[in-house]
């Protein structure tokens, strides 16, 4: 009995240093068990983990090379953020696909730091060159102009040759030509005719046609009567008898056969694979796409065509005075796809492309970039810190110090900024990309935006005259274009317009070169700082 007695208390000592292990190992893993951070993109990411330090694992959804604004969550992400104490993100017009991400996530404890909240996003745009004369239209011009050389109509297919000419002598040499289909529409630039030489190949559709010249200070100075540029294919008739006045293409009778069809069609010699460079992830209305086609080894053909259409209902459309393996258009407001049909000697299609698709992305008229500046910055990271707090309230020291020694750092480099800058008698910088909107608001610098501007594919003589009057007519030294973007077509462009090239992050992607060298926010805004004062001086 004695020995029954020993054995039971025995074993409850056990059971009762069992179980108290337990409890302490399962309140050690909660004590040691971190918040979880889904961020949005690089700046998002590094604030985040500034403000959290080792209380957070912190993770990255766009990763390096990734686009921002047009980035696909995968469904890891969503399983990722399903499982998140915290999301931190920038603003819809930054991460467009975040609305759609919350609406796919089940978490219903999920903490959602949006850091523009607080902040007022602004059209920045203002001080761009973005070659839109719409005001300057308004302005009641002081010549007039007379476009000469005008058929009674003309042929699709037909090169349309105008000459626009004062009636007296003026000193100015900024040309625009715009059309638009009938008079309840809004006239439109026609892209690359920069002069009083107006060259267009007709397309199917009748248009009006108007030219306007342009002063020094991009005031209207003279302007034309709008004139009818009548299409008449007399419903597909043959015009071999001597009807094809201008028409330059020779197709003898194939008039029944447009080169659209052709490209739609499976050809017997259709040969090489065709790519397509120089395309940038979104442009700005106002921007110049500029594009090469590209084919594997030497061809003997020269007969391109570049097609457009804004959706796949529609249908192909040929893009007129676009006769060459390059393509440089200037945007409307609407995204489109593009694609370039290479043509042999018989006209059948020898290569053809895959479409590509050209995203016009205006951020709704509000910049976005809000983390480019130093004092920004800081209110994104009271966000961060607030939102930490909200989901671990027991870190909140440490979150309040962390949010403060980091905001401490911006402020000092806010005061680098107004110290090295606010004297600058030159306070223009010409960019290739327009995100630098709100840092030129904060320290008042004037942003000039060359929309398009690609570092893969060389512009045309005239895009590069276009860029050159800029340089010149702002006096700057330097072209800035995106960290890890710059290239041999840069130092063409630079050459060719008698300025420097030098390189600037706007921090949308963790690139390779902050990755190398260990870099953060504070260290590439300092170089942005030094490259800026090559210009700003």
């Amino acid at each position: 009995m004695k020995r029954n007695w020993l054995v039971t208390v025995l074993f409850s000592f056990i059971m009762c240093a069992t179980l108290l292990g337990c409890n302490q190992n399962e309140g050690e893993s909660t004590a040691n068990e971190k918040l979880s951070v889904v961020t949005s993109f690089y700046p998002m990411y590094e604030f985040t983990q500034q403000v959290a330090g080792d209380r957070a694992d912190v993770s990255l959804m766009v990763s390096a090379g990734e686009d921002a604004h047009h980035y696909e969550p995968s469904a890891q992400d969503v399983a990722g953020v399903n499982e998140a104490d915290v999301l931190v993100y920038s603003s819809e017009e930054m991460e467009h696909w975040v609305e759609s991400l919350l609406n796919t996530v089940e978490n219903d404890d999920l903490v959602i730091a949006r850091t523009a909240d607080g902040v007022d996003l602004v059209n920045t745009e203002g001080s761009d060159h973005d070659h839109d004369h719409e005001d300057e239209e308004n302005q009641e011009a002081i010549g007039n102009i007379n476009i000469q050389g005008v058929a009674d109509h003309y042929h699709t297919g037909d090169k349309i040759e105008l000459t626009a000419e004062l009636d007296e002598d003026a000193e100015y040499d900024h040309w625009h030509w715009y059309t638009r289909e009938s008079a309840d529409e809004e006239w439109a630039t026609v892209s690359d005719q920069v002069g009083p030489v107006f060259e267009y190949e007709a397309s199917g559709e009748s248009f009006e046609l108007r030219a306007v010249l342009f002063d020094d200070e991009h005031n209207e100075y003279a302007e034309s009567e709008p004139v009818e540029i009548v299409i008449d294919d007399h419903e597909g008739h043959d015009h071999s008898h001597g009807e094809e006045i201008g028409h330059d293409h020779e197709h003898g009778h194939e008039e029944e056969h447009t080169h659209d069809e052709k490209s739609s069609q499976d050809s017997e010699h259709r040969n090489d694979t065709m790519e397509i460079a120089g395309l940038a992830d979104h442009y700005h209305t106002g921007d110049v796409v500029t594009l090469v086609a590209q084919l594997d080894g030497d061809i003997e053909y020269d007969h391109w065509h570049w097609f457009t259409r804004e959706s796949e209902d529609e249908e192909w459309e040929v893009v007129s005075d676009q006769q060459t393996d390059h393509f440089e258009y200037e945007t409307t407001g609407e995204s489109f796809e593009v694609k370039a049909v290479l043509y042999d000697n018989d006209h059948n299609t020898y290569a053809e492309s895959e479409p590509v698709s050209i995203i016009i992305d205006d951020h709704e008229s509000h910049d976005p970039h809000i983390w480019l500046d130093p004092v920004l910055a800081q209110e994104q990271v009271n966000v961060i810190r607030d939102a930490l707090i909200e989901a671990d309230p027991d870190g909140k020291e440490i979150y309040e110090e962390n949010a403060e020694a980091f905001n401490e750092k911006l402020q000092a480099l806010d005061e680098e900024y107004q110290a090295k800058l606010w004297d600058a008698e030159n306070r223009a910088f010409v960019v290739q990309h327009q995100a630098f909107g709100y840092l030129a608001n904060r320290y008042n610098l004037e942003q000039i935006a060359i929309g398009g501007l690609s570092t893969e594919v060389e512009p045309s003589p005239s895009r590069i005259a276009e860029i050159a009057n800029l340089v010149e007519e702002h006096d700057v030294p330097v072209i800035y274009y995106q960290q890890g973007a710059n290239s041999a077509i840069a130092e063409t462009v630079a050459t060719e317009t008698g300025t420097e090239t030098a390189a600037m992050y706007d921090l949308e992607v963790l690139s390779e070169e902050l990755q190398a060298e260990d870099l953060g926010y504070v260290d590439a805004m300092r170089q942005n700082l030094e490259a800026l004062q090559l210009s700003v001086q």
